[in-house]
């Protein structure tokens, strides 16, 4: 059996040195040598197959981290593992211990399509892959069409009801197919839009009247709140019709990446599908008649087969089931801890399914490094990150390969 991990890591903004990302932010020299320090720490302690990186302003930093990771990595198997020269270098616990480098061939990256420059930066995502590509990886940012999300009428009111049309996400989601042992997964990185407001500034203005919080506008900061997350809700929906693309294929998904939920988790809710109903016979029918027309039992197990086909599954929820352990925490942001980011799975890794392709034995977070504004280590999260590393742990079913370490 192959076992292998899958990771998602927000970096916080990887840039290189003496570049203005946004407007008067940017790093010394300095700054920039502690923040690749800390992250090809964090790669080595995660030390994951395939991971989905967020909040790169520039590939060749991102580079630069993982070649500083592989020379650590070549530093600490020399010291640690025995050559061959050595009778006991095929004990089983070196197997375990060994590091193995990424392949810097095997990295994708997607640049921001609305990245303007010093200053108006836009972050992209990006993929590693130790198992390499089937097939190029597919940037989606742009669409060929624009999206029109129409609203209807409510009831005893006439006319448009209005719309949202959707012309470009606001990060690219990435896709790419990846060869695990005799299985291609289907991985989607996404970076979906912040719960930073959008506010509109008025012609000729420094900026919008919402962003002066010194003249604090209530009704105006939920407004730009509900352009955010309405941009958020449409970007799920374009990741959704494409994973459904996938799984009407029957190719096995997992999709990870910064959600940026909250709470309510609404675009997870989007991205993952519905819940089925406990039972569609209790429920009337769409043409109902009568108080009498509801669906068969027949037709009710037929509706649930069709739901949970097409299903994703929280990786960190799976495990908090099957472990009985509290719900973790990815993120903080002015002083509030939650969980927005996320790896998902389809059924054909779902612990019920009798024809899974893996199974996931283990899921852990980094997350130590975590601060708030409150704390007078709070510095030091602008050169580290503000999310956690979060990783799920699989093991491949049915193929031959043997055990990867």
């Amino acid at each position: 059996m192959t076992d292998f991990t899958i990771a998602s890591f927000n970096v916080k903004n990887l840039i290189g040195p003496n570049q203005e990302y946004y407007e008067f932010q940017s790093y010394t020299p300095e700054e920039y040598a502690w923040k690749r320090d800390w992250m090809a720490d964090q790669l080595m302690a995660l030390d994951a197959d395939i991971i989905g990186f967020q909040e790169i302003f520039e590939e060749d930093a991102l580079r630069d981290v993982i070649g500083e990771a592989n020379t650590r990595v070549a530093d600490l198997n020399s010291a640690t593992i025995p050559d061959k020269s050595k009778g006991y270098h095929r004990k089983a616990i070196f197997r375990k211990l060994a590091v193995r480098p990424w392949d810097m061939d095997h990295l994708a990256f997607a640049p921001n399509a609305a990245d303007e420059g010093p200053g108006q930066r836009r972050p992209g995502v990006a993929i590693l892959s130790r198992f390499g590509f089937t097939e190029p990886p597919q940037v989606i940012q742009d669409m060929p069409e624009p999206l029109t999300i129409p609203f209807t009428a409510l009831r005893g009111l006439e006319g448009d009801a209005g719309h949202y049309t959707l012309r470009r996400l606001s990060r690219p989601i990435l896709r790419a197919r990846i060869p695990v042992g005799d299985q291609v997964i289907t991985v989607f990185n996404c970076h979906l839009k912040s719960k930073l407001g959008e506010y509109i500034r008025p012609p000729g203005a420094e900026f919008a009247p919402e962003e002066d919080l010194t003249n604090y506008d209530p009704v105006g900061r939920a407004l730009g709140a509900a352009r955010a997350a309405m941009r958020r809700m449409a970007e799920s929906w374009v990741l959704r019709s494409f994973i459904i693309e996938e799984l009407r294929q029957n190719n096995p998904v997992v999709v990870m990446g910064d959600f940026n939920d909250g709470e309510h988790a609404v675009s997870s809710e989007i991205i993952s599908g519905e819940v089925p109903f406990k039972n569609y016979a209790w429920m009337l029918r769409h043409d109902a008649k009568s108080d009498r027309d509801r669906y068969s039992k027949e037709e009710s197990i037929q509706i649930t087969r069709a739901v949970e086909a097409v299903r994703l599954h929280s990786a960190e929820k799976l495990f908090v089931r099957k472990s009985l352990r509290d719900m973790v925490y990815t993120s903080a942001f002015a002083g509030v801890f939650e969980s927005i980011d996320q790896i998902y799975l389809s059924r054909h890794f779902h612990p019920e399914n009798a024809n899974r392709i893996a199974d996931m034995t283990y899921f852990s977070v980094l997350n130590d490094h975590i601060t708030d504004g409150s704390h007078p280590e709070a510095p030091y999260n602008k050169l580290a990150s503000d999310h956690g590393q979060i990783m799920a742990y699989l093991s491949l079913r049915g193929d031959e390969d043997g055990p990867r370490r």
